[in-house]
Formats: structure tokens, C-alpha cells, sequence
């Protein structure tokens, strides 16, 4: 009796990483069948960035010879429909998703497949455009973007660095990526941008050393921790004609810009307040040491992103207040107040005091209200004085967020587009230098 074979995937650009995938699957059994995911069903899993129709994603898979047959995959659990319908002996599926699709054994018999290392980056460029990345830093943020990318068509992972090297091969290995360099150099060698996660006091230096290279840079927040550090930047990501783009999540998720359109729309009438806030508690780690570790430094970012977006970048005064409890590096709590012309705001921050992490915009006409966690904006409100007028508003908000920061870099880079309307430089550098000045006059309190 044969054995029947089944994988699934969106097979966009197709390329020789795929048709490995492939190999191996067939390899498995004597007939192989191939399902392709619609966009729309990419879409409600959380997949960005496909750039090929469904009809050319299906050719490729045809033209490679591969599969015995090929089917759609349209919605959420029709995996286990199509393995009793096909009569499938097992589910093969790439080893990024190890775990994931365990629950199948009840059906079929479930294989990880390993990813290939040896695919060679010259041939992905080549085979569709591919954006090579290499990561710098090997902490939990770094982490969290590499599972994330495989969400974002188009982009592939290929080497990580880390000050202490022993970090970046366990990193590699843990994430099959191809490579662990032993040092900046030889990382930007390999990759055509690269995604900087690395501690707070080092972004600047680095972004420089990257941008130098000619490499594009996606740089995690805070992007630096002056305005004249930001400013200069910009102008090295001008001067090489390179992408930097800063990597605060929240400003590319589609909850949070529709909630902006909504409120600069004039819907709640002339915004007059905005109020934000977002804490957490933090026991250990380099966000409690001198000199770049604390509130301000670690969530500022969030806060004022949101400020920025309403309220613009044309403030004329910042008054901070800052927590720093005896025997303390840092400060654990802090507000940042900052006045506009017709309007005020204020952020509010924590790694050491916990409070409701909501964010209030308050207009002449009525008010938003986007509740916890409000920098993962899946629900908000827009409310008046007539309950009747209120409207309620939901969005996805997919994984941890990353894949919308990293979708929108490639875009940038795929159109060279110098600038993201989702988060402008002048944004990033107004948001560096409310950190600035909240950090050097805030009045320290015991």
C-alpha cells in the first residue's frame, strides 16, 4: 500500500529552500500532496508581505515536479478535513514549527522537517527578491523577531552576532539559521540589512557601523537616546542611501494607526489631551543598571509614539518627574508632561510600579478609549456625551507584533522608500528628544 504524503505552506517566491522542503516531504512516501494557502486565509493567520498571486504561487509549485497533487488550503482547521479525505499517512511540515501541529498525531503520523542551512543567499536573492537579515544581539527581543519573520513573505534570517560568541551559536542553532559570525564584520558580509537588538547604549555606534556597510537598518527602540545622536542617524541613512527605520511595533499595527486616522479624522472633534501609559515589573536584568537601564529609557518609546501621532511633534515644553527609590541605579517610575500649544499630554512609565496600561485621547467632542494593552491595539472605543453616538472598533493584533514592523522594512526597502508615513524620522527623532530631555531634568523623587 503507498504512502501519502501532505505539506502545506504559501510557496510565495518560490525558491531552492522550498523545493529542498519538498524533497524531503516526497522522500517520505510515494505520493505527495501540496496545499498552497489563499491570501485570504494567509491573512487570517497572520502571513504579510505575500507578493505573488495564488494562481502564480500554484504554478511554481506545478512547474517544480514535485507533487503528485496540488490543493488549496482555505481556512483554519481544514488540515484535519483534508488528512482523513486524502486518506494522508503523514504531515510533513518545516521543523520553524516544531510542536505546533502535534495535535494531528491523532490523525496521521506528524514529521518536522529540518530547515535548510545550505541554501545559498545569493540564489534566494536571485530566486525572488529575498531580503537577507542578520541579527545583532541574541537576548529575548532578538528571539521573538526571528519567530516572527516567518510570518513576512519575502524575508529570510540568515546569521546572528552576539558580543559573546558561545550566545550567538547556541542562537543559530536554535533558530537553524545559517550562520554565527564572529564578529560585525563578517555578519554584514553575508546580509543585506540587519535588525539591531542589542542593549540600549550601543544602537547608535552600531546602526552607524552597519549603515557604513551599505546594509539597511531596523533598529529596536529607542533608536538612540539624544536628539543630535538621532538627527545624525537619519542623515547617515540619507548620505548611504539605506533604510533605517526604528522598530516600535505599535506604530505599524493596524489597531493603532486606525485609531490615529480616527481621532485626527475630527470625529471626537480638536484632540486637546492625550494620556498614556505602560508599565511593567522588572526584577533583574540590564533595564535596572546605570546608565541607560530605566523607565524612561526602556517604555518612553511606546508613550510618546502615541503622543507624537496625535498630538504632532510641535511641542514647546517637557516637565518630568521621575521615581528612583534608595539603593536604586535607575529610575522605576517616571511622567513625562508635555505641553503644546492647544494641547496637553502625558506619559506615564514603569518598570518598578504597576498601573492600568490604557491610553485616553480626549477631543472637544468626545474621547477614545483604548484599554490594556493599548500598544497592542486590538480594541478600542470612541465615546460621547450621547451613549448612543458611541462606536466600537476591533482589529487583529497577530503574534507579538514584530512581523508588522519587519513587513513594513522590507516594503521600504523592496520600493525604496526612504521614509515610512507609520513612523516618520521626525518622529523618531522628537520621540529621542522628549527622552533626553525627561531624562536629564527629571526632578528625582525617593
Amino acid at each position: 500500500m503507498s504512502t501519502r504524503v501532505i505539506t502545506y505552506g504559501t510557496y510565495d517566491l518560490f525558491h531552492e529552500g522550498h523545493v529542498r522542503l519538498l524533497e524531503r516531504a516526497k522522500a517520505l512516501g510515494d505520493y505527495l500532496i501540496v496545499a498552497v494557502t489563499t491570501d485570504n486565509y494567509d491573512s487570517t493567520r497572520g502571513k504579510l508581505n505575500v507578493r505573488q498571486s495564488l494562481m502564480e504561487r500554484i504554478h511554481n509549485v506545478q512547474q517544480s515536479g514535485l507533487a503528485d497533487q496540488v490543493i488549496i488550503e482555505e481556512y483554519e482547521g481544514q488540515k484535519i478535513n483534508d488528512i482523513q479525505r486524502y486518506g494522508v499517512d503523514i504531515f510533513a511540515i518545516g521543523s520553524d514549527w516544531l510542536g505546533k501541529f502535534d495535535y494531528l498525531n491523532d490523525y496521521c503520523k506528524v514529521v518536522y522537517l529540518d530547515r535548510t542551512k545550505g541554501v545559498s543567499s545569493t540564489q534566494l536573492r536571485d530566486e525572488g527578491g529575498i531580503l537577507r537579515i542578520g541579527v545583532l544581539g541574541s537576548g529575548r527581543i532578538a528571539n521573538r523577531m526571528v519567530d516572527e519573520v516567518r510570518f513576512v513573505s519575502g524575508v529570510s534570517v540568515e546569521g546572528v552576532w552576539s558580543r559573546q560568541q558561545s550566545s550567538a551559536q547556541a542562537f543559530a542553532d536554535a533558530h537553524e539559521l545559517r550562520f554565527a559570525a564572529a564578529s560585525i564584520e563578517d555578519l554584514l558580509a553575508e546580509v543585506d540589512a540587519v535588525y539591531l537588538a542589542t542593549p540600549h547604549g550601543t544602537h547608535v555606534e552600531l546602526a552607524r557601523q552597519a549603515m557604513a556597510a551599505g546594509k539597511h537598518v531596523l533598529c529596536e527602540k529607542p533608536l538612540a537616546l539624544t536628539r543630535a545622536d538621532a538627527e545624525e542617524l537619519y542623515a547617515l541613512a540619507e548620505q548611504h542611501q539605506v533604510v533605517l527605520l526604528e522598530a516600535i511595533k505599535t506604530a505599524f499595527s493596524p489597531g493603532f494607526q486606525r485609531m490615529v486616522a480616527v481621532a485626527r479624522s475630527g470625529s471626537i472633534g480638536q484632540v486637546r489631551s492625550v494620556d498614556a501609559t505602560f508599565t511593567k515589573l522588572v526584577s533583574s536584568g540590564r533595564e535596572l543598571a546605570a546608565p541607560d537601564g530605566g523607565a524612561i529609557s526602556e517604555l518612553a518609546s511606546y508613550p510618546l509614539l502615541a503622543l507624537v501621532k496625535l498630538l504632532g511633534t510641535g511641542y514647546t515644553r517637557v516637565v518630568s518627574s521621575s521615581l528612583q527609590p534608595e539603593g536604586a541605579e535607575v529610575d522605576t517610575f517616571s511622567r513625562i508632561d508635555l505641553t503644546y500649544p492647544h494641547a496637553i499630554a502625558s506619559a506615564r512609565v514603569g518598570i518598578g510600579v504597576k498601573a492600568e496600561g490604557d491610553l485616553v485621547v480626549a477631543g472637544t467632542r468626545g474621547y477614545i478609549y483604548v484599554p490594556a494593552p493599548w500598544w497592542k491595539t486590538e480594541y478600542f472605543e470612541a465615546r460621547f456625551e450621547d451613549p448612543g453616538d458611541d462606536k466600537k472598533y476591533y482589529f487583529k493584533f497577530d503574534g507579538d507584533g514584530l512581523r508588522y514592523e519587519v513587513a513594513e522594512f522590507a516594503s521600504l526597502i523592496r520600493n525604496e522608500t526612504p521614509e515610512s508615513f507609520k513612523l516618520r524620522s521626525s518622529e523618531s527623532i522628537a520621540i529621542a528628544a522628549i527622552i533626553e530631555a525627561a531624562r536629564t531634568d527629571a526632578t528625582l523623587l525617593r
